[in-house]
């Protein structure tokens, strides 16, 4: 069983990984209008993953006999100034939800739920690769600068990432 304490910030996070994925699917749209669409559907593909994220959390609540409250989910940004602005802004937000991680962690440390804690273990090693998969981006984007040719490039292998297997079980 979750305490209240516990439950509540399990909550704010399934509104957490939902906002990440209204944003990403923002960013996607902003993507499509600049006919990138290698990056469109990186993005499109990182909105679902924050979705299954929601999820896996949703259905631990559920598991420990807790009840999901779901809260508005306010409105992402839709206009950036580049693609590397989209980028950063995207590593800048990784970091912030590792935030939100490890405080998760810490409270189920304090609130000595265990249960909770192993389930967060993964949660701490996705957010390793999340930061430095968008940090990768960033500094690829930098070193390209203007080039044009490099930014079809870049667009066509964020492209090719294939979409998040369906399902709970896939993690």
């Amino acid at each position: 069983m979750l305490s209240d304490k516990m439950l509540e910030a399990f909550n704010k996070q399934v509104n957490a990984e939902m906002w990440s994925s209204y944003l990403y699917l923002s960013m996607s749209a902003w993507f499509e209008q600049q006919n990138l669409s290698g990056m469109a559907g990186w993005m499109k593909n990182q909105a679902l993953e924050e979705l299954m994220h929601a999820m896996k959390i949703y259905d631990h609540i559920h598991e420990r006999g807790g009840a999901v409250t779901l809260t508005a989910i306010n409105a992402p940004g839709t206009e950036w100034a580049s693609p590397l602005a989209v980028f950063e802004a995207t590593y800048e937000h990784e970091c912030h939800v590792s935030s939100l991680i490890n405080g998760l962690v810490d409270l189920a440390i304090g609130e000595s739920d265990h249960a909770s804690n192993a389930f967060l273990q993964w949660f701490v090693s996705e957010q390793v690769e999340e930061e430095d998969v968008a940090n990768g981006i960033v500094e690829q984007m930098k070193l390209i600068g203007d080039d044009r040719g490099a930014l079809f490039m870049i667009d066509r292998e964020l492209g090719a990432r294939p979409a998040p297997a369906a399902g709970p079980a896939e993690e």
